[in-house]
């Protein structure tokens, strides 16, 4: 098999999916662009020549130019309750009319609106943005939050908001679950292909709406295979699987396999990718339809603990969903 870059995901997912329930509950302003455009799951486009009532149409969020004192901000309601990683403030497009400075504040709240007495933390101080770029900042604060306070000074526009983490689901014990649920706290850790669909598309709730909204490598040349690993809700047993290729019908894997490891502390991406080489079989090399849900019982690890999965798909292609049922430990 050809030398293949690795993508490294690192058990993060975007905590600020409207898919996962996230949603602006407050905004000080929005005359230019709804607020709720900076959690479009898709990249921002610009649209030459094309105007609104209110000017210039964006793909993003942009507030009128202040006259006075203070400075916009928006309230995001996460879906799930997450601990942050990493963000990423995109101005793309926004050329003149970006924000001078922004910051993240965070809380937690059990109100849809936190009120006036909330604690609010800041998660990252005032930085200096650039006009049409991607601004990627790591968090430190371990925190688990409810709530995201995106402060722009003075105004301006954003065209997307990423907030980087972990899902922290309630604790489940002796139940059947979908151990590959985003719901339940899995995430991608690392692929070697993402060109068409992003890897953590295969965690999502419900099934694919369209074929973007799945796993979809390039065209292989060669003898390659793609992959990808996840790692699970929690550990479990494993009682039966659901490969799903939903909207993929001229672009599906021809054949797929799924490995499996039960992995106990904080090991790094990397070696978890180097051992994946050699986790055990759960799935044997099976071939794949188009536009179908695959479901298949495990029949190979039925008593042994697993909590990371490796499905390799054969020689490309698209995935819409991977479900691993199974009884948490």
């Amino acid at each position: 098999m050809a030398s293949q870059k690795i993508i490294y995901l690192n058990g993060l997912v975007n905590l600020a999916q409207t898919r996962l329930g996230s949603k602006i509950v407050y905004k000080t302003d929005e005359f230019f662009a709804a607020a709720s455009r900076i959690l479009s799951p898709t990249p921002p486009v610009f649209k030459e020549g094309v105007f609104d009532k209110h000017g210039k149409w964006m793909d993003g969020w942009e507030t009128r130019r202040k006259r006075g004192p203070g400075h916009d901000y928006l309230i995001l309601k996460l879906g799930k309750t997450g601990r942050i990683k990493k963000v990423d403030i995109d101005t793309s497009f926004f050329n003149g009319n970006q924000p001078n400075m922004v910051s993240l504040q965070a809380c937690v709240s059990k109100q849809n609106l936190p009120n006036k007495k909330t604690k609010w933390i800041t998660i990252l101080n005032k930085k200096k943005t650039k006009p049409n770029s991607h601004h990627y900042f790591n968090i430190t604060n371990k925190s688990i939050f409810t709530h995201i306070k995106l402060n722009i000074f003075p105004d301006g526009g954003v065209a997307r908001l990423r907030i980087y983490g972990e899902v922290v689901p309630n604790k489940i014990k002796n139940k059947e679950i979908n151990l590959t649920s985003v719901f339940n706290g899995a995430a991608p850790i690392a692929c070697n292909n993402e060109h068409f669909g992003k890897a953590e598309n295969v965690l999502a709730p419900g099934r694919g709406i369209n074929m973007g909204d799945g796993w979809e490598t390039r065209r292989s040349r060669g003898k390659n295979f793609d992959w990808l690993i996840l790692k699970c809700a929690s550990i479990g047993t494993v009682n039966k699987i659901e490969i799903d290729t939903h909207h993929f019908k001229g672009n599906y894997p021809d054949q797929c396999s799924i490995q499996a490891a039960l992995i106990k502390g904080n090991i790094s991406s990397k070696k978890i990718v180097n051992q994946s080489k050699k986790w055990r079989s759960l799935l044997e090399k099976v071939k794949l339809k188009a536009h179908k849900v695959h479901k298949f019982k495990n029949n190979l690890m039925k008593n042994n603990k697993i909590n990371f999965i490796r499905i390799n798909i054969f020689p490309d292609g698209g995935i819409s969903r991977i479900r691993i049922f199974g009884k948490v430990s």
